[in-house]
């Protein structure tokens, strides 16, 4: 990426972590002091390198793990209320904004529709009996991103998973519980809010995910 990119990548980054919100384009433009061909250029060089996702609007949707839009998951700090891209990245956001010693992240169970929250800290997972569901296996997360984000969801339980797959038609994904949820989220977006920064990309991740707890093909593991 080149000096204005990484500058604008930055500034969209830092406004999502301090406001929850999003910066459109004239933002980016006002922020950074650069062109509007800059800008324009910078964001469709951030969604070919998958650093954010842009709606037909062509204004952002994603900046993992902020979200611009609701896609299930409110994650309420002390001073700021996000919206989170999905189980992942609701769990991540916490370990990224540092000023917000814990969050309330709140959700319904799609396969009853429960209201669930949690408060999640940095220092340890929440305590429940709830599970995560992804539906997209790693190496297929970017054929749909944002499909991807609104199927990786938060159940009350494997029963729950069960009756929403059959409700679906849906295959069954990766299902574990809230400790390992919140090992994988706890450091996979580290850096973001810095720079220079480098994505972590999923299919090189292997490591990761087994020390978060992860096994299997899904994750793209060996048994």
């Amino acid at each position: 990426m080149t000096t204005d990119t990484e500058r604008i990548r930055l500034a969209i980054y830092q406004r999502f972590a301090e406001t929850g919100q999003s910066s459109s384009r004239d933002y980016a433009a006002a922020e950074t002091a650069l062109d509007d061909a800059t800008v324009d250029l910078a964001f469709e060089t951030l969604a070919d390198q998958r650093h954010i996702v842009l709606g037909e609007d062509g204004e952002i949707v994603l900046a993992h793990p902020f979200a611009s839009i609701n896609l299930g998951f409110s994650v309420m700090g002390e001073h700021t209320l996000w919206w989170g891209g999905c189980a992942w990245d609701s769990f991540a956001i916490p370990h990224l904004v540092a000023d917000e010693p814990s969050v309330l992240i709140a959700t319904t169970c799609p396969g009853c529709g429960k209201p669930l929250a949690w408060t999640v800290t940095r220092d340890h997972p929440p305590e429940g009996s709830e599970v995560a569901h992804f539906l997209t296996p790693i190496a297929r997360v970017w054929d749909d991103v944002l499909d991807t984000c609104v199927h990786q969801r938060i159940f009350c339980g494997e029963p729950c998973v069960d009756a929403w797959l059959a409700e679906t038609g849906y295959e069954r994904g990766s299902v574990f519980d809230l400790a390992t949820l919140w090992r994988l989220a706890a450091h996979w977006y580290e850096g973001r809010l810095n720079t220079p920064y480098r994505r972590r990309e999923p299919a090189q991740s292997s490591a990761y995910f087994r020390k978060a707890g992860l096994r299997g093909a899904f994750w793209g593991l060996e048994e």
